[in-house]
């Protein structure tokens, strides 16, 4: 075996090892740290050594090839070899096993392995994807002990890949770049990886941690489409004798960071072709060409060093954590407001700002909808019997059974769904960032309990059995609603101050409170019902105060009246006589102030008195003078009085008076009825014509 056949050869079984123990110590690693990157990883290191044997396979076919040639060449110039050797074409078909078993090789076996790699490379990725759960509280065991295990990993990784990578500038050790690409591709996904531990470690960042999570599987994914696309185009790509031909696994895109260069001189070529001429000869694209490295490393570092500058907004507020503190050595919080202000560069101080003035909204109940073309959410009239909201949550509410009969199992609950979009603003930033991971959360969490509670002890419908009432009871439809909102209003600034999120309540809104669609029409029923006991009770209550009204003068003075009353009543039963008698007073006394139909009627009562006296005064002393004129005059005064009665009391009958001697016989007949009609002869017109 020559040298040139044995070095690869080596550096391909070495790297196999290496990629199998390296492959175990990360899975084990993974497992037992529950970093779910490193397990990612461990599966990536497994493909990049199965690259690995399927070259040390290639060349170790190479080698025996080579060393069959040396034989037959060795045996062409030996003139001391047997007579069944002297014929060339019988050697060469004796001596071409080795090298008709390598055309088999790197015509089928690779080729098969590359859709094998392929097919592990997808489905492994898409797997890991998958079964990837990103966890913000997730806890790490040991990430510093990780972190050194990645970071010895990708060192070894990257003296293997340089290595392996040199030896494939040479024609016959081409297919080592397929195996230094991936080799590089770990050496710098290692490397990423222990920087993300370092900062679990240190600051307890683990964003960095889940985005390989998710890049490691991807890149898996990515890597195979690659490889399942190279295999299909080499199947129609010509192969010409002499001319290397990469393997399909063979990665275009790891060749990108393993040999950057080639990048330069192919876009070199491509710019030579389309211009005419050597553009690349030119002393521009030679300056550019030395310079590109200085001038990359420049922007670099000018972008990092722009994360020295804050800007805050006329509307928001920063705090600058310095290596994670957010104060500084005096104890005070580095509190900044709108303004440019300077730091130190990332890591070491970080900023993390927030519009303090801006109002912001929490969706309680309900989510919006969102119209796809604007983006924003719809709006329109909002009617019981239809659906608001992309998703509406129904709350349970007391519902109380007026009727006699129930059925039986049922509770007297209600469903009601109660969107109530919450506004509010930061207030404390400090209590804001640090009491909570997730303060929108919370306040969410917050609102919903504080509703669910609240719902649970109110009443859907509005029923006041008195007008006070209207301002106290618990409900959420009709008037109740305006002191339902007050009452949740403080119960959540109350608990979120509580909490510690430093957020202020701005608004919060209960117009869209309705019962589910399906059941509309009974809850409008029920509350027509309540609205017509309502009205028939405030219709009482009105004629109740229009009537104490109208009797004392006011509501307040016929309840102090009647109050007082009921006083003089008990004392009555209890025979108190002393109290008797000072409520009597204060009775009397708040009858003579009242006003309305009571003073009218004891006015009333006070001159039919006063008539009555007087009337009586009178008759006394009109008796007193008829008797002294009777005394006077007897038969005189009987006559007169008699008279004066007769004319009293045929004051409105019709009289007739007949004047008769007593001695004359003839006799007088008088109608006194009334006629109801005229008689003939009453006609005085007609006689006097007659006599004309």
């Amino acid at each position: 075996m020559t040298v040139s056949s044995r070095r690869p050869v080596q550096v391909a079984l070495v790297s196999f090892v290496l990629g199998i123990i390296f492959f175990g110590i990360s899975f084990f690693l993974g497992r037992w740290s529950g970093v779910f990157a490193i397990s990612a990883i461990s599966w990536f290191i497994l493909s990049m050594a199965l690259i690995w044997f399927v070259l040390c396979l290639q060349f170790y076919q190479r080698s025996l090839a080579e060393q069959e040639k040396l034989d037959v060449s060795q045996l062409a110039k030996d003139e001391q070899a047997s007579t069944i050797f002297k014929a060339e074409s019988e050697r060469a078909t004796l001596f071409s096993i080795a090298q008709r078993r390598l055309r088999v090789f790197e015509k089928w076996f690779i080729p098969i392995f590359s859709a094998l790699i392929a097919a592990y490379q997808i489905t492994i990725g898409l797997l890991l994807f998958y079964a990837y759960r990103p966890d913000a509280d997730a806890q790490f065991r040991q990430p510093l002990l990780c972190a050194i295990c990645m970071t010895a990993i990708a060192f070894v990784s990257f003296l293997l890949s340089r290595y392996a990578t040199g030896m494939s500038s040479e024609i016959k050790w081409k297919p080592l770049r397929a195996g230094g690409s991936y080799m590089l591709g770990v050496a710098v996904i290692c490397f990423l990886l222990a920087i993300a531990l370092a900062l679990v470690y240190l600051f307890d960042i683990v964003v960095f941690v889940n985005v390989l999570s998710r890049l490691i599987p991807a890149l898996l994914i990515i890597l195979g489409v690659e490889t399942a696309l190279n295999l299909i185009l080499d199947i129609y790509r010509p192969r010409l004798k002499g001319l290397y031909s990469k393997s399909a696994f063979d990665s275009r895109l790891l060749g990108v960071i393993n040999e950057p260069g080639g990048i330069l001189r192919s876009a070199a070529d491509a710019i030579d072709y389309q211009f005419g001429f050597k553009v690349s000869q030119t002393w521009f694209y030679k300056l550019l060409e030395q310079a590109i490295v200085p001038l990359a490393l420049f922007a670099g570092v000018t972008l990092y060093l722009l994360s020295c500058i804050v800007i805050v907004g006329p509307d928001e507020e920063a705090i600058i954590e310095h290596f994670g503190n957010p104060t500084n050595q005096s104890g005070q919080i580095r509190h900044i407001g709108p303004g440019l202000t300077f730091k130190w560069p990332w890591p070491v101080d970080k900023a993390y700002k927030y519009s303090t003035k801006k109002i912001s909204e929490v969706n309680i109940g309900y989510v919006p909808k969102i119209d796809p073309e604007t983006k924003e959410e719809q709006t329109g009239p909002k009617l019981w019997g239809e659906t608001h909201y992309e998703q509406e949550y129904n709350l349970l509410v007391a519902s109380e059974q007026t009727g006699t009969e129930s059925v039986e199992g049922t509770v007297p609950v209600s469903l009601v769904i109660a969107p109530m979009p919450v506004q509010y603003r930061i207030k404390d930033l400090y209590s804001f960032i640090y009491n909570h991971n997730n303060p929108k959360q919370m306040l969410e969490s917050i609102c919903y309990r504080e509703l669910t509670r609240f719902a649970a002890s109110a009443r859907i419908e509005v029923d006041y059995e008195s007008q006070e009432d209207a301002f106290t009871s618990e409900s959420l439809l009709g008037a109740g609603r305006s002191e339902a909102k007050r009452v949740l209003t403080r119960r959540i600034q109350n608990a979120v101050d509580h909490a510690g999120l430093g957020i202020e309540i701005v608004f919060l809104g209960l117009q869209g409170i309705h019962p589910p669609p399906e059941v509309a029409p009974d809850y409008q029923k029920v509350v027509g019902a309540v609205q017509k006991k309502q009205a028939a009770i405030l219709a009482a209550q009105a004629e109740r105060n229009k009537v104490l009204s109208n009797l004392v003068g006011s509501v307040k003075e016929a309840d102090e009246l009647y109050d007082l009353a009921a006083q003089y009543q008990q004392a009555e039963k209890q025979s108190n006589t002393g109290e008797i008698e000072k409520l009597g007073t204060q009775l009397d006394s708040a009858f003579a102030e009242a006003r309305g139909d009571i003073f009218k009627t004891l006015r009333e009562s006070q001159s039919y008195a006063f008539e009555r006296a007087t009337l009586a005064e009178a008759t006394g002393r009109r008796f007193a003078g008829q008797l002294k004129a009777y005394n006077a005059a007897k038969d005189i005064f009987k006559q007169q009085y008699r008279l004066t009665i007769l004319e009293e009391a045929l004051e409105k009958v019709r009289k007739y008076i007949v004047v008769a001697d007593p001695n004359d016989m003839q006799v007088f007949i008088v109608d006194v009825k009334e006629k109801l009609t005229s008689d003939l002869y009453d006609i005085t017109g007609i006689e006097e014509t007659n006599q004309k």
